[in-house]
């Protein structure tokens, strides 16, 4: 049978070891190791649909080295000791019986060890205070502990244990292994001159900031033998103005190139100004650090180099293979979002692809701290009771209505259906998508739109009742005698009762992103959160006079809640001359003009307007659910999404599935 996408399924042996194809799991970190860093069945459980959906190579993120000195995360996997070898052979067993090759990103944080997890402070290539560690030190309202400047004898220490660790992931019969010498890890901190301060062999030339890298990598080598692929990760620009950019970065990979098999290559660091280049955003472009790779790949021909960063299907991973820009392709959140991406490729069942949508939720879990998860794919964040990715059928079939067909009520009817039962979908409006309409309008929110495509086919395939323009009342659920019952009628803008507000210019900001009313040349935008942010965006773009009004005398709580893509906006913001203006009450709206309270002065403010858009917030529609939740037996009555607290997609999509996984 042939394929759409003959290079990224075309199979390479590199030192005898066969990768069926090339694409790798860029390294997450699941929080899913057991207290004393090992692998547990459920870690086994959270990577096995990924094994099993068609991956080449899994990279399991930040296994660190020495957990008594390297340790910035919740459960993450220590592989310092012999004891993590008989575990770890269970997670390389599980891979290999789909054809997958497991794999650990070797790592020591140096710097960004948490003093506090470690007791101790951490080391590093210098003595210096981190960005990270101010943050901590503010927190907890004590003195920044600067790190500790490895002498020679810990350097010595610490190259012997990449290399064991290595040898621990042979032992437990892996064929390859990452090691991080990227993101401003210790490898990195050795070699970038924003981190290495030191005057003696491992300081000031770029040859001997690389020396600890070269010691490193040697001694992988002679301890793994040479039927094992090393595969090295690096960032080709810190981005940082005093970092390592790419020039330097070519010359630091002349030096290493003939010690490693797979150069993998992405970018920034793990300092929150420049973490964004290699986990980026929805604002940002697709493919992002492709053309580091394709410069890489150009100046290093015979180097075998991987490419990660916003590679977001199967065919754009064929596009850049095919084209010579790489020769490997990683993905992590598209993969989390759908383990099954390549198979379903390379069955011809692209349309069935849930694509990922750059939230950032996965990752912000991880810092609450929490097990990852994800907001399109409610099964990840639930492989322990589901281990192969699949809803059991239901012991007992039953007629079940789900109200609203927004993403929590579309989730709960593809769940129900892969479960046997008889669905009945009510949708007042004449189209399903809900809130996900509205968060796909702006033309930069690519993501969205495709998160909302794929919606309205899984739910048109769905073997369901689907009544749009039909308003479920009490009545109509009553004479249906319905076993089951999953209300997601969303939430409703919240309108202020204030003069004014019901003028004919004053309309929510998202139906003038979808162009269901007029907006004239001068516009009030009243909230900066993301809604509001984006509509003016969009309308700035657009030729409009656009000011925005926010009650809040700063943003960060906003920033907190906008997915990890406030900060973008915000630069858009600013480059688009867009003014906010803080501490902002409204008070009325005129004909021609928003009244506001300055909160911190007391002082009225004016702000000429012919257009007026709220972006306030929204309210859970209390009494809808209140008139419908006893339209069924009660015990069998589940309310989901906004309707229970006003959230984000996660919430609303990983709530339906669980309603409709035990229903």
């Amino acid at each position: 049978m042939s394929t759409n996408y003959p290079h990224v399924f075309q199979s390479i042996r590199i030192r005898g070891v066969d990768f069926k194809n090339r694409i790798e799991m860029a390294p997450p970190s699941p929080n899913r190791a057991d207290r004393d860093g090992r692998v547990c069945q459920e870690f086994v459980d959270w990577f096995r649909p990924l094994a099993q959906g068609g991956t080449g190579i899994i990279h399991v993120g930040n296994s660190v080295i020495d957990s008594e000195e390297s340790s910035d995360e919740e459960r993450q996997l220590d592989v310092g000791s012999d004891g993590c070898i008989l575990p770890l052979s269970q997670f390389v067993e599980m891979c290999e019986s789909y054809g997958c090759h497991a794999s650990l990103e070797i790592n020591h944080c140096g710097k960004d060890s948490d003093p506090a997890k470690i007791g101790r402070p951490a080391i590093s290539a210098s003595s210096i205070i981190t960005t990270a560690e101010m943050m901590r030190a503010k927190m907890n309202n004590r003195d920044p502990i600067p790190t500790i400047e490895m002498s020679h004898a810990k350097i010595k220490e610490t190259v012997e244990k990449y290399a064991m660790a290595a040898y621990r992931c042979k032992k437990a019969g892996m064929k390859i292994t990452m090691i991080h010498g990227g993101h401003g890890n210790l490898i990195s901190q050795f070699a970038s001159r924003l981190f290495n301060k030191r005057t003696d062999e491992y300081g000031g030339s770029l040859e001997n900031r690389a020396r600890f890298c070269i010691e490193v990598l040697d001694a992988v080598r002679e301890k793994v033998g040479e039927n094992f692929v090393i595969e090295f990760r690096i960032s080709a620009d810190e981005i940082n103005p005093d970092g390592m950019h790419f020039e330097e970065t070519l010359q630091f990979i002349e030096l290493i190139k003939d010690k490693i098999d797979i150069l993998h290559v992405s970018a920034g660091l793990h300092e929150f100004d420049y973490m964004r280049y290699w986990w980026q955003n929805s604002m940002m472009d697709r493919m992002y650090n492709v053309h580091f790779a394709e410069d890489v790949k150009k100046k290093f021909p015979d180097l075998l180099v991987c490419t990660v960063g916003s590679i977001m299907s199967i065919k754009q991973a064929e596009e850049i293979i095919s084209t010579g820009k790489a020769d490997f392709v990683a993905m992590c959140r598209p993969l989390i979002a759908d383990p099954e991406m390549p198979r379903k490729y390379a069955l011809g069942k692209e349309d069935d692809h849930r694509p990922c949508i750059r939230c950032q939720y996965c990752g912000l879990r991880l810092i609450l701290p929490r097990v990852i998860g994800c907001a399109v794919n409610p099964l990840c964040a639930n492989t322990s009771e589901y281990p192969d990715a699949r809803v059991p059928k239901a012991s007992i079939k039953k007629r079940v209505a789900v109200i609203g067909g927004g993403p929590a009520g579309i989730q709960a009817l593809m769940t129900l259906c892969e479960r046997g039962h008889d669905v009945t979908l009510y949708e007042m409006s004449d189209k399903l998508g809900g809130n996900v309409i509205t968060a796909a309008a702006p033309e930069f929110k690519i993501d969205m739109k495709d998160y909302l495509a794929y919606l309205l086919r899984q739910a048109n395939k769905a073997p369901a009742r689907i009544l749009l323009n039909t308003e479920a009342t009490k009545e109509i659920l009553d004479s249906e005698n319905y076993e089951a019952l999953i209300i997601a009628v969303g939430a409703k803008p919240l309108v202020p009762k204030l003069p004014g507000i019901t003028k004919p210019h004053v309309h929510w900001a998202p139906d003038a992103e979808m162009g269901i009313v007029e907006v004239g040349d001068k516009t009030v935008i009243v909230g900066a959160g993301a809604v509001g942010i984006e509509c003016a965006i969009g309308l700035k773009r657009a030729g409009k006079d656009v000011v925005v009004v926010e009650m809040a005398s700063d943003l960060s709580n906003l920033m907190m809640t906008s997915s990890g893509t406030m900060q973008d906006l915000l630069e858009c913001v600013d480059d688009l001359k867009i003014p906010i203006h803080l501490n902002c009450k409204l008070e009325e709206v005129t004909d021609t003009a928003v009244l506001c309270l300055n909160t911190e002065t007391d002082e009225k403010i004016e702000f000429p307007a012919d257009s007026v858009l709220l972006a306030i917030g929204m309210c859970p529609r209390h009494d809808v659910v209140d008139n419908l939740r006893h339209s069924a037996p009660e015990t069998e009555v589940f309310v989901v999404g906004d309707d229970v607290e006003v959230g984000t997609i996660f919430e609303a999509v990983n709530f339906a599935f669980k309603a409709a996984a035990h229903i």
